[in-house]
């Protein structure tokens, strides 16, 4: 009896130390800074939040002060020429120095994503075009051997982008727990 004892409590401490490591893994590789602003943007420009939250953390960990070896700048990775872009189409003064504020960041990350979203319909295009670019994206979607239908993929031909996607769907499932 004493034996079954022992293994029901080893059996249950290993439970609780594998839930323990889960809670943090979660914690650690999806955390959640800057939720108001998330929140207010998503809102302005009619986003998924968890989508919006799990592009900035595959994008930059929620690093506002991120650079890629490319030059793409913030916690959403904007490229400094698109950020002016948007800043025109917002009338706003363009500052490359904000690009490491969140809020500006952010703002600027979630209409260039609603401007993708206007222009491609497919969430997995979307985010291809976020990562690669749309002028690429534009490319795969007019060749046969990844679009049937030059809306949707049926391959994506980096794998970089690949798993950028995969990373982002993955994603959105803690999100949606985390941003209840």
């Amino acid at each position: 009896m004493k034996k079954q004892s022992k293994a029901l409590i080893f059996i249950a401490a290993v439970f609780v130390f594998v839930i323990y490591c889960y809670i943090a893994i979660i914690y650690f590789l999806y955390p959640i800074n800057y939720k108001n602003e998330i929140i207010v943007y998503s809102n302005e420009y009619n986003l998924q939040k968890e989508l919006v939250a799990s592009l900035i953390n595959a994008e930059s960990g929620f690093n506002t002060n991120a650079v890629s070896n490319r030059g793409a700048k913030g916690l959403m990775q904007l490229m400094p020429k698109t950020a002016k872009w948007i800043a025109e189409q917002l009338g706003i003064e363009y500052s490359e120095e904000k690009l490491f504020d969140a809020e500006y960041n952010i703002s600027f990350g979630t209409f260039y994503l609603r401007y993708l979203t206007n222009k491609f319909e497919d969430t997995t295009v979307i985010l291809c075009a976020y990562n690669a670019g749309e002028g690429v994206v534009s490319n795969w979607l007019n060749d046969s051997e990844y679009s049937i239908d030059g809306k949707t993929l049926k391959k994506i031909p980096y794998q970089s982008t690949r798993a950028y996607v995969k990373k982002i769907f993955d994603g959105i499932k803690i999100y949606t727990k985390k941003l209840k």
